[in-house]
């Protein structure tokens, strides 16, 4: 069996293997550079943990507190942190390349919202039948959603055919 798995986080108590620490008392007050023996009795006696802050600084920097609570209190923060945290996810529009004005605008509306949400925003065009033929008319739509949406969006991939659609992508600027 190989060497016991390295502990991660902080050295507390015994593990701190430093001769001299700067100790931090348990509300705060800076006690001064003190020998290891030293801050582990005074954390002894209040009867909380000993927990190396900052390890690389010189003296290394020991705090008394409670080890428990200090983990819970890291734990609460990263996972406020990661809640925090906005991921883009990408909406599609479907068009079709002889869409009508008004149903354009409607898909405009959406497309805004979703870019001012910070999403990307795929604009997907499908032709039928005949509409294949005339492909210019597509790539003329795609060129006035771009032109409508340049206040607030860049285009991340340019239109391009694939098959019997055009996508083109935006991002928020």
């Amino acid at each position: 069996m190989g060497p016991p798995p390295k502990p991660t986080g902080p050295r507390i108590n015994d593990r701190i293997k430093v001769p001299k620490v700067r100790l931090i008392g348990p509300d705060g007050d800076n006690h001064g550079v003190v020998d290891i023996e030293t801050a582990l009795r005074v954390a002894e006696q209040i009867g909380l943990d000993l927990v190396e802050i900052s390890p690389n600084s010189d003296p290394p920097v020991c705090k008394v507190l409670d080890f428990g609570k200090y983990k819970y209190e890291l734990q609460k923060k990263a996972s406020a942190a990661k809640k925090k945290q906005k991921t883009q996810d990408v909406k599609e529009i479907k068009m079709r390349p002889n869409i009508d004005t008004h149903d354009y605008e409607t898909k405009m509306k959406a497309m805004t919202r979703f870019i001012e949400a910070g999403d990307k925003v795929k604009v997907t065009l499908r032709f039928r039948g005949r509409e294949m033929a005339h492909q210019e008319l597509g790539l003329e739509l795609l060129k006035r959603v771009e032109g409508d949406m340049a206040e607030i969006a860049k285009v991340e991939s340019h239109p391009r055919l694939e098959g019997r659609q055009m996508t083109m992508v935006l991002v928020p600027k």
